[in-house]
């Protein structure tokens, strides 16, 4: 018997795509560092709009996931796409999960109160349902966040992620471009009306299961993965030279802009977001998509980038949780704190890179010999 790939050959890679998935996960890392100084004041904090890479990331792969899958459904079922997908993101959620809950009693004190409140055997319950992504109710919080993945906040964004693949495989791939464009018009609007019309002028929130974080989660997800699916479909890529600084120009931009309008005008703030969600991302990764790298040392901080990515923004949290909580009890001012942010940047960049060649990759390739790769005679 001879092992052959299951129907699907692997497709190329957008590398500057994949490089500033890598730009806005490492930003997202420094707006989680400079987070702790803002004392919970959305208005004041340092990179102000770090948060809206989320909707960066979710644009990116609704626009990766249709050009990896949209011609490939004659070859595949529905359950061969989940397997790809659990295959491709599930390793590293059960090792954020991992680590999450190894530097869990570090994390206690006035910030945490509830860590040390907790016993080991519901923290390991915590972790066993982390380790299947499915979300916690406020009443299993072991941390005092209400998050829906307490030993890992930004696993919230997965859940999501998964979601959002599901809805594609059953619904959306067989959607029209005329179709799916309603949609799309209709999710933009819905987004339009929550951040301009709504309560707090932002996309902040998702990660806690009551009606509220969820209305956000899903406002958040919508639009930008299924634009990202349409995106790819229409095929209009934009050509211009250097392509990936020009992009990663505009994400830090886009990130780093100050709050605007103020606890007076929300409709400012909320109405910058939606451009930036609804014009300005889309723009990029049409930009990302239709550029070109054609130096050797721009393709390997492409690929290098775009490897850590994942690793890096699903492990760093616990990290941020330990630092929040020393920066906060001890009251260590941000210039001398932020020396530790670097070290923390540094140590997250590390074991990323360390979880993906000595663990997500050999895991991997593993899981695909095993499950995606059939015995032909």
């Amino acid at each position: 018997m001879n092992q052959v790939p299951a129907q699907l050959e692997t497709k190329s890679h957008y590398e500057i795509l994949d490089g500033l998935r890598g730009v806005a996960a490492i930003l997202v890392v420094t707006f989680h560092v400079f987070e702790a100084y803002a004392n919970g004041n959305r208005f004041t904090q340092m990179i102000n709009h770090g948060y809206l890479a989320v909707d960066f990331f979710f644009l990116l792969s609704g626009f990766v996931v249709a050009y990896a899958y949209d011609d490939r459904w004659d070859k595949m079922t529905q359950w061969d796409f989940y397997k790809r997908r659990l295959i491709r993101l599930q390793p590293m959620v059960i090792m954020g999960t991992l680590i999450g809950a190894a530097l869990f009693y570090f994390q206690g004190g006035t910030v945490f109160p509830l860590i040390n409140e907790t016993p080991v055997w519901k923290m390991l319950l915590v972790m066993l349902v982390g380790f299947t992504m499915i979300p916690l109710t406020p009443g299993l919080d072991i941390r005092g966040w209400q998050e829906m993945h307490p030993l890992n906040g930004p696993a919230w964004s997965l859940f999501f992620e998964y979601i959002a693949n599901i809805l594609y495989a059953l619904i959306f791939r067989k959607f029209s471009k005329t179709l799916l464009s309603i949609f799309v018009v209709i999710f933009a609007l819905i987004l339009i009306h929550y951040t301009v019309m709504g309560s707090q002028g932002d996309v902040i929130g998702g990660w806690s299961v009551d009606k509220t974080q969820l209305n956000i989660g899903f406002t958040r997800l919508l639009y930008p993965f299924f634009a990202g699916m349409l995106l790819c479909r229409i095929g209009k890529l934009i050509h211009i030279k250097w392509a990936f600084a020009v992009c990663s120009m505009m994400i830090v931009i886009i990130l780093f802009m100050p709050r605007i309008g103020g606890p007076e005008h929300l409709w400012m703030n909320g109405l910058y977001e939606s451009f930036c969600i609804i014009i300005l991302f889309p723009l990029i990764v049409s930009i990302g998509a239709g550029g070109k790298i054609t130096s050797r040392a721009g393709i390997k901080v492409c690929k290098f980038f775009g490897d850590i990515s994942y690793p890096i923004y699903i492990t760093h949290y616990p990290l941020i949780y330990f630092y929040t909580a020393w920066v906060i009890q001890n009251k260590v001012p941000m210039a001398y704190g932020i020396w530790g942010g670097l070290g923390l940047l540094i140590v997250a960049i590390t074991i990323a890179y360390a979880c993906l060649k000595l663990y997500d990759e050999p895991v991997r390739e593993w899981l695909r010999k095993r499950y995606l790769v059939k015995k032909a005679s």
